[in-house]
């Protein structure tokens, strides 16, 4: 049962890792990945003199802290508050409307997405009853990050929330029974029953996103993005693409890959040592 988990990550996780040389070489197709010549950090050094390091860092950054401030709590309080439904009947319609978002194809969303803040879109009307001018909201690069981020939250609420219901209903109905006898009410028996009894699990899931932070998905931005909002929507995935498959830059991408692993690797490492630290629980 385990041999085709063992083959699929190392064809595809670690086999490809040979090919990271690449970044501190020229890379030829033609002389191959050991026949191209040597060049040490040159492809680090230019990207770190770039004149979009700053862009690419701080946007990348930026929306990654926004999902992390509102987006990894939001699955969380929906399991809380489906966990006090007790109609059956409405809790499964509330989970199945929330899980569709999630099988939605990204070009459908970017497409919805792109009709909703054009000028005469839905959300833009709604936008101007509050005072903002009426525009194509994906033209102005101040708009792009919330909309990304809110877009991200309404996909994923649902299916984030799995985890969480799945880790609510492992805790022993016997704790929730002597909250109950000492007085405890509803809310407090998620205060001090629930939400303890998930807190390995949102541990673990903080960790995992905090080890993500300076990766962001290329497709759906590429989707939504235009050359008028680069200076808030071009992330390092996007410019690996361009630079990496557009351009054909094969070894500067694979540098500003590796770094970017490379981050993200210290990071998972540092919140793993700070929660176990703070809250005795970690990865390891």
């Amino acid at each position: 049962m385990l041999l085709p988990i063992v083959i699929f990550y190392l064809v595809f996780c670690y086999y490809p890792m040979y090919g990271a040389q690449i970044a501190f070489r020229d890379f030829s197709p033609k002389l191959g990945t050991v026949g191209s010549p040597w060049v040490g950090l040159k492809h680090f050094k230019e990207f770190f003199n770039s004149v979009y390091f700053g862009r690419l860092i701080r946007n990348t950054l930026g929306i990654n802290l926004k999902n992390l401030v509102f987006g990894f709590p939001a699955p969380i309080l929906l399991a809380l508050m489906l966990n006090e439904v007790r109609s059956d009947k409405f809790k499964k319609t509330v989970q199945t409307v929330s899980y569709l978002p999630h099988f939605i194809s990204t070009v459908v969303i970017a497409g919805m997405i792109l009709q909703f803040t054009s000028t005469d879109g839905f959300i833009t009307q709604l936008m101007t009853l509050f005072g903002f001018p009426k525009q194509n909201m994906m033209m102005n690069p101040d708009f792009f990050q919330p909309v990304y981020v809110i877009s991200d939250i309404w996909q994923g609420i649902g299916w984030g929330s799995i985890i969480y219901i799945a880790a609510i209903s492992g805790i022993s109905a016997e704790l929730y029974e002597a909250a109950r006898i000492d007085g405890a009410g509803r809310w407090k028996q998620a205060l001090h029953v629930t939400i303890p009894g998930i807190l390995p699990t949102i541990i673990t899931m903080l960790i995992l996103r905090i080890g993500n932070m300076m990766s962001l998905g290329f497709e759906k931005i590429i989707l939504l993005y235009n050359s008028s909002i680069y200076e808030t929507a071009d992330v390092i995935s996007t410019y690996v693409y361009r630079k990496g498959l557009l351009d054909q830059s094969y070894s500067f991408s694979t540098a500003v890959g590796l770094f970017n692993s490379m981050i993200n690797l210290l990071l998972l490492v540092a919140a793993n040592r700070i929660c176990k630290r703070v809250t005795e629980h970690s990865l390891w």
